[in-house]
């Protein structure tokens, strides 16, 4: 999922694109994926990220042009366009790695699963928090989506999880660790 606005990141160059440590996290993303076991890469983008749709015009995969309203609606659509189970990602997690989506992927769960890290980890890491459940745990963006069956949350402390990059200081702390 790289579509977003980006705005809290507060940059001229549209999130997807954002360079950490000299690589643009879209292009970490997908590599992470091409190294797990993952087949098949579909780039979701939006109307609100063109660069970002001409700079994965030129890697191997499938661009999903979402209508641009919304993370929720644009999942929607782009759902509608592939077959299920399917595994999200968004595009600002520059610290993932290929066996890290395999261990997501070799989880015994019957229907979706979410991936989540605590806040306090993210508060120690002094990353940004979006929004937490009832049991303090923050959502990743790494998502497991998949028809019927129920949907399993599951709590990692890999930190490779942890860090969303959603402002300057997130992506400080990425460069740091990497």
């Amino acid at each position: 999922m790289c579509g977003g606005r980006g705005t809290r990141l507060d940059t001229a160059v549209e999130k997807p694109l954002y360079e950490v440590n000299g690589r643009t996290m879209v292009d970490r993303v997908c590599d992470a994926l091409a190294e797990s076991r993952i087949e098949t890469i579909h780039p979701v983008v939006s109307p609100h990220t063109p660069r970002t749709r001409d700079h994965l015009d030129d890697r191997d995969g499938r661009v999903i042009d979402a209508p641009g309203e919304g993370y929720v609606a644009d999942l929607g659509h782009a759902l509608e366009r592939v077959d299920v189970p399917v595994l999200t990602v968004a595009a600002d997690l520059p610290l993932l790695a290929g066996d890290a989506i395999d261990a997501v992927l070799s989880r015994d769960v019957e229907g979706s699963l979410a991936i989540c890290v605590p806040a306090a980890l993210k508060r120690v890491m002094g990353v940004s928090i979006g929004t937490t459940d009832e049991a303090g745990r923050a959502p990743t963006g790494v998502n497991v989506v998949a028809d019927g069956g129920t949907e399993t949350t599951v709590t990692t402390y890999d930190v490779r999880f942890a860090v969303n990059v959603n402002r300057l200081a997130d992506a400080r702390v990425a460069e740091e660790l990497l």
